[in-house]
């Protein structure tokens, strides 16, 4: 640690004799307290004092932990040809937020019914949007490793008719953090249906869910972003909590606003799908690359929906 100090020569005499002066006087006090009070701890030396280790040492290691992140991520944001290093979210608040239905979102009886709410946007002023992708059909391992490499966080909401002929590639996905959820078994237009049809859909996406990947979802995404009252009765009835549709889309060539001044907002949702060279102009890569220089070069980060939910 190093000590600025002022240095006036002109008075390097006078400073020197006055704190002689004042050693002395505190040099005596100190013996007067000694020899009244013998059993008084020795009071430590005069002058600067040294900060304890351990607490310097805590210091150095965050900030080389800090370093080491940055320059990891930096490294990976290199190998994966991002123009930027994706943005560090911040941490998630202490306490989970609630998210409400939407404005023109609802269903009748919505809160009486306490239905699971359908919403674009997560209530947060923290700059980060929630990266979300639907359905199963692509199962690139380059994606995998892209994102394992930039740590950057998402979540899935599968369909059992797209991936069961390869579920470990999503358990792989699951063991590094990322939350499976409920997209329905063949991803129907859900309003086309009866009430038990869609009861079927959902229910039996659960108890997949629960077979291959150990868990329950309590977030579902309805096909389409297409649902009505029985929708969310329905989905309710099987433990769903939270109904996340999407304020943006990302494709591998383009971006769709769902908001007419066409920018991205704090807490917002955005979609795009498990899609390859078989139906879209490029790969998995090529979509998160757009996806994160868009994001990274108007200032947002991206953060784990579940961590606010």
């Amino acid at each position: 640690m190093t000590v600025v100090v002022q240095n006036d020569k002109k008075g390097v005499g006078r400073t020197v004799g006055a704190r002689a002066a004042v050693l002395a006087v505190l040099a005596a006090a100190a013996l007067a307290a000694g020899c009244s009070r013998p059993a008084d701890p020795v009071p430590p030396a005069q002058g600067q004092q040294l900060l304890p280790a351990p607490p310097a040492r805590a210091l150095d290691s965050y900030a080389d932990r800090l370093h080491a992140t940055f320059a990891a991520r930096a490294a990976a944001a290199r190998r994966w040809s991002l123009k930027q290093v994706p943005l560090t979210p911040p941490a998630p608040p202490a306490r989970k937020l609630r998210a409400h239905a939407r404005p023109g979102f609802q269903v009748e009886h919505q809160e009486s019914w306490d239905l699971p709410p359908v919403f674009t946007t997560v209530p947060t002023r923290d700059k980060v949007v929630f990266l979300t992708i639907d359905d199963g059909a692509e199962k690139d391992p380059a994606f995998l490793r892209m994102m394992n490499d930039l740590k950057i966080p998402y979540t899935a909401f599968l369909t059992d008719y797209l991936i069961k002929d390869d579920y470990a590639y999503f358990r792989t996905m699951q063991s590094s953090g990322v939350t499976l959820n409920n997209h329905t078994l063949h991803h129907r237009y859900l309003p086309g249906l009866s009430y038990e049809q869609q009861r079927r859909e959902i229910c039996g996406m659960q108890d997949i869910m629960e077979k291959q990947f150990g868990t329950r979802p309590t977030m579902f995404r309805p096909p389409y972003g297409n649902y009505n009252q029985d929708t969310l009765r329905a989905a309710k009835s099987c433990g769903i909590r939270y109904a996340p549709i999407w304020n943006e889309e990302v494709y591998v060539d383009h971006w769709e606003f769902r908001e007419t001044n066409q920018r991205l907002r704090p807490g917002d949702i955005v979609l795009t799908h498990f899609r390859g060279r078989a139906e879209w102009n490029g790969t998995m890569v090529d979509d998160m690359r757009r996806f994160l220089d868009y994001v990274t070069a108007h200032g947002y980060a991206v953060a784990r929906l579940e961590d606010y939910l």
